[in-house]
């Protein structure tokens, strides 16, 4: 049972393999990455959903926004899987721990389980916190107890334990031995630098439980917390789990100060799908792409398109032999089934792309093209020859679909294009004047309408999109839902100066759609052009229209 202060009798410890995120503390110390106390609650609540073992929600004490949080996670976070843990340091040397104001921002915090950090490494007892080897072990002794004494369950972080092993392995085995005499029910070993490759993992955990099992403390249950710095965070919690432990810990999509914490939706996928661990329910590891979205649009950094398993490159295919392979069973060229993870196989179009390619691209498209081997064969071509010219489709589906559809004679057409223009000059008070103008005829069935559209714009591109837009509303009003979300510009054959052939991809997002086009040109102007029309054609077709 718990109160407002916290349990008031012994919290049980968690069986089984624990899964253990530290996104709201240790990942919010990476540089450009800021939540709010209401951006904590959030991803608390989808990392319930991803079926975690414990949250650590943070420092409170130390930080107002996480003594903010953990009083608000009392009312306002209902966890379903999780078990919510606060984290702090051991007392102060010198102090005694009823005194300590951390400690006791610790237990005012009100969770079943408190992590403590602590110093493993000498140098660090001696150096950082100025203190003997002696005192350190008494304050982590102290520490532990006396919040197991208060019926919490206590995970000691062994601070830079890998480098302190390496340096005085009796000691950093001490302060181990300490906190499980005291009652800590998992002792974590920290790579705080980063700097262990997995056969050292493997080696010195191998070392420490033979000296744990001589020092009576062989039951202890070993955890890994591991740091990316030298590329090897997952591998190297892969490496501690096949040397015994039982409690790995890391960030979502691989946050964390430096250059990460191990990325624990990689390690979930790794250690279910690969080591055939149980870790959750198969429902909620197809969770897991929908998640690791979700949260990274809450931090705002979203997912790198390349991350192993959920990114949205993870399953993508360009060359054309690996389409004809996949044609024949998608297994023999994806290490597993993306829907295990709630992704999913994608077809990229380049000039790598062959009959094969262009058939399955279009079947992820709705299209069923296996009967129309001419079509194949000419928009292979096409692709190749415009893909030389300079368009990428690998970036632009929304525009290798209208391609296709035009092979197809399906292309839709809202309006002819007669003419567009778009000028600047500078004004009499010194600023830049830009307008555009777009002249429209309809291709209704009967109608010889012609509409003539001006706009005024901050630069040529935005005004020929106004212009289009006031050109296309009377008739498909629909258009005003549709936001320009992002605008790049490649320069092409860059020796060419300021003839070189130019590509612009656009971002379009509304009524419940996001897509790129592509635009190719002697200039950005003609190349935007090119991808905004195809924008808002492409739009009004997937909107019904």
């Amino acid at each position: 049972m718990t109160d407002a202060t916290g349990p008031t009798t012994p919290t049980a410890e968690i069986p089984g393999f624990h899964l253990y995120d530290t996104t709201l503390r240790d990942g919010s110390q990476q540089e450009g990455l800021t939540l709010s106390v209401t951006d904590k609650l959030a991803v608390a609540r989808h990392l319930d959903e991803l079926g975690v073992t414990y949250i650590e929600g943070g420092w409170p004490g130390a930080v107002p926004r996480d003594t903010e949080f953990f009083q608000r996670a009392r009312t306002e976070l209902q966890l379903t899987h999780a078990r919510l843990a606060a984290f702090g340091a051991t007392r102060k040397a010198g102090a005694a721990v009823e005194e300590d104001p951390q400690v006791a921002a610790l237990v005012e915090a009100g969770t079943p389980t408190i992590t403590l950090v602590a110093k493993s490494d000498l140098r660090h007892v001696t150096g950082a916190l100025r203190t003997t080897a002696e005192e350190n072990l008494a304050m982590v002794t102290d520490t532990v107890s006396y919040l197991v004494g208060l019926g919490r369950e206590v995970i000691l972080d062994a601070e830079h334990f890998f480098d302190g092993f390496l340096h005085d392995p009796d000691y950093t085995t001490s302060v181990l031995v300490a906190a499980h005499e005291a009652g800590a029910a998992v002792l974590v070993l920290c790579d705080t630098n980063g700097g262990m490759l997995p056969h050292q993992v493997t080696e010195i955990i191998e070392n420490l439980s033979a000296r744990l099992e001589t020092a009576g403390a062989g039951d202890a249950r070993l955890g890994a917390h591991t740091h990316n710095d030298t590329g090897c965070a997952v591998a190297n919690a892969i490496s501690a789990v096949r040397a015994g432990i039982t409690h790995v810990q890391g960030c979502v999509n691989g946050y964390g100060e430096r250059t990460g914490n191990a990325d624990l939706v990689t390690l979930m996928g790794d250690l279910q799908l690969k080591m055939g661990m149980d870790l959750v329910p198969a429902e909620t590891l197809a969770e897991t792409t929908r998640i690791s979205h979700a949260i990274g649009e809450i931090v705002n950094m979203p997912v790198t398109t390349r991350a192993p398993y959920v990114g949205a490159s993870a399953f993508a295919h360009k060359a054309g032999l690996h389409a004809s392979a996949i044609r024949v069973d998608p297994d023999l060229y994806q290490h597993t089934d993306p829907r295990e993870v709630g992704n999913d196989m994608r077809m990229i179009i380049s000039d790598m792309a062959g009959r094969a390619s262009i058939e399955l691209k279009g079947r992820e498209l709705g299209f069923d093209l296996a009967g129309e081997p001419e079509l194949l064969s000419r928009l292979a071509a096409t692709v190749k020859q415009r893909e030389a010219e300079g368009y990428s489709y690998e970036a632009a589906d929304a525009s290798f679909e209208l391609l296709l559809l035009d092979e197809l004679g399906q292309v839709p057409s809202y309006s002819t294009v007669e003419s567009w223009r778009a000028t600047s000059q500078l004004g009499r008070d010194g600023t830049l004047e830009t307008e555009a103008t777009v002249k429209l005829r309809s291709d209704a069935e009967g109608e010889h309408e012609r509409k003539v559209a001006i706009a005024e714009g901050n630069g040529p591109v935005n005004a020929l999109d106004l212009a289009l837009r006031e050109a296309l509303r009377e008739r498909h009003p629909e258009v005003d839902e549709f936001e320009l979300r992002d605008f790049k510009v490649r320069i092409l054959d860059a020796h060419h100066g300021t003839d070189a052939t130019v590509r612009v991809l656009v971002r379009t997002s509304g009524r419940g759609l996001e897509f790129q086009t592509v635009g190719v040109g002697p200039n950005v102007i003609e190349a935007s052009w090119e991808a905004i029309y195809d924008a808002y054609t492409y739009g009004l077709y997937k909107s019904g229209v």
